[in-house]
């Protein structure tokens, strides 16, 4: 990351400094040659008044007497600036200051030239014996048609240089004092980015070793704390999607220390038994009666626990279609009730179904409503030594509700959530008297979530439990509908 950082600094400062100094430079050299520009033209357009100003004063005047020489004196105080007078060979034959060393030299031809014929001319003057040039107007000196030669005004070039040369050194200057805060400025922009993004890089490193449950801590509200904000996001998924594969895993696990346990006790018990006939151990054809019926027994415990298997594997992979009729569920619950009413008066148990009068039938596979309701009932008579399971059915709202209540032993608060779990026993300290493959109510919850309804359950530990099942009632239906019911 520090080299990233530093990536970061160097590309900010090259933008910063490029950007400082082109603009700058750009800045300088458009501000020096509109600034050049408009102080020759504000001395060009100065010096032409002044010029035409010294030809009022004068354009009676022909010759070279004491009396002009006093006035280009005095005008040349008055204008500060030098003032020529050239004849119409071009040649000086007057000027401003007494001892000037230009008399009798001469100016351009085209100059002259183009003066006599009643032209302005503006030009950088090269006279002879001047080695620096000068910025000089020119107009005729004279009246009308009558001109008597050429009047030039002249400011030196020097001044106007040494001002431009001036301009560049604060421009200089302020490129330098640009630069100087640029990078202060990069320095304190690329620490405020390379900071968070370092905190980012630790985070992202954490992650990366599966410490989900790290995060990043950027107050910042830019793309930087978006980033960061997605990066917390990803971890938060990343998290769940850790804790539901160990969740998976544990579950996995169970699943098959579970299998393995309930295969193996019945397998063992046939081993055991099936030894004992072969070795001849029991030679009483009564015990060997008992010894086939307790084999039979478990084979059929372990059918059962297969066919509990299946079916639960199937409802959790969607792979179960349900063949749906108008179901009457009082006719459903005698029919069940009868199947286990031997069984509990064998445990000396009152199996009592109710129904309330004219129950609207619901819309569902009968078979696997039964399915239900026998899982159900085995459940309660498994669980109950004394008393009665009470089977009832009627209406809640746009429900139907049946209930499976016994008297039994009742379910812990902290198993209550977990009592629809497969393989999960409430009984775990006396599973060897009430066997099953704890795959019953894992079953019936799969079934009334695939009829789109509702589980419920309420426990007392030692008063007993109420199962609550509601499953949506048919709404008004055709005639030719109602026809279709058992």
């Amino acid at each position: 990351m520090l080299g990233t950082s530093k990536s970061i600094f160097r590309r900010l400062l090259f933008s910063f400094l490029a950007t400082v100094l082109v603009g700058l430079g750009i800045s300088g050299i458009l501000l020096s040659f509109f600034a050049r520009e408009y102080i020759y033209n504000s001395k060009e357009e100065e010096l032409l008044r002044m010029a035409k100003k010294v030809n009022v004063a004068i354009h009676d005047s022909n010759r070279v007497n004491k009396e002009l020489l006093d006035k280009l004196a005095m005008l040349d105080e008055s204008f500060d600036t030098r003032i020529w007078l050239f004849n119409k060979e071009g040649k000086i034959v007057a000027t401003s200051m007494k001892d000037e060393v230009f008399t009798g030299k001469s100016v351009a031809v085209s100059i002259a030239d183009n003066v006599l014929k009643g032209k302005n001319a503006v030009t950088e003057l090269k006279i002879e014996g001047l080695e620096d040039p000068m910025l000089s107007v020119s107009v005729p000196w004279g009246e009308g048609e009558q001109v008597y030669g050429g009047i030039i005004l002249h400011a030196p070039i020097e001044g106007i240089e040494k001002t431009f040369g001036q301009m560049r050194e604060s421009i200089l200057w302020a490129t330098l004092f640009g630069v100087v805060l640029s990078t202060a400025m990069v320095s304190y922009l690329s620490w405020s980015i390379s900071r968070p993004l370092r905190t980012i890089e630790r985070t992202a490193a954490e992650i990366g070793r599966g410490n989900y449950a790290e995060r990043v801590q950027v107050d910042t509200h830019d793309e930087i704390g978006d980033l960061a904000h997605t990066i917390n996001t990803m971890a938060e998924k990343l998290e769940k999607v850790e804790q539901e594969r160990h969740h998976l895993e544990q579950v996995r696990n169970d699943f098959l220390a579970n299998v393995s346990h309930e295969l193996r006790t019945p397998l063992t018990a046939m081993q055991g038994f099936l030894e004992a006939l072969q070795d001849g151990l029991v030679e009483d054809e009564e015990a060997r009666q008992k010894y086939y019926a307790v084999m039979y027994s478990e084979t059929m415990q372990v059918n059962r626990l297969v066919d509990d298997l299946m079916d639960l594997m199937k409802l959790e992979n969607n792979e179960v279609n349900l063949a749906k009729f108008p179901v009457d569920v009082a006719e459903v619950m005698n029919r069940v009730a009868f199947s286990f009413r031997q069984e509990a008066e064998e445990k000396g148990l009152q199996l009592v179904v109710e129904a309330e009068a004219e129950l609207p039938r619901i819309y569902a596979d009968k078979d696997r409503v039964a399915q239900i309701l026998k899982n159900l009932l085995k459940n309660a008579l498994k669980f109950t030594t004394a008393g009665e399971i009470r089977m009832t059915a009627g209406l809640q709202e746009q429900w139907m509700r049946i209930q499976v209540q016994d008297t039994g032993m009742g379910i812990a608060a902290d198993d209550l959530d977990r009592i629809w779990e497969r393989f999960f026993k409430v009984d775990r300290g006396r599973s060897k008297n009430n066997k099953g493959t704890g795959l019953g109510l894992a079953i019936v919850k799969e079934l009334v979530e695939l009829h789109d309804g509702v589980c419920r359950v309420e426990s007392v530990p030692g008063e007993g439990s109420t199962f609550t099942i509601l499953l949506p009632i048919m709404p008004v239906s055709p005639v030719s509908l109602v026809k279709q019911g058992p």
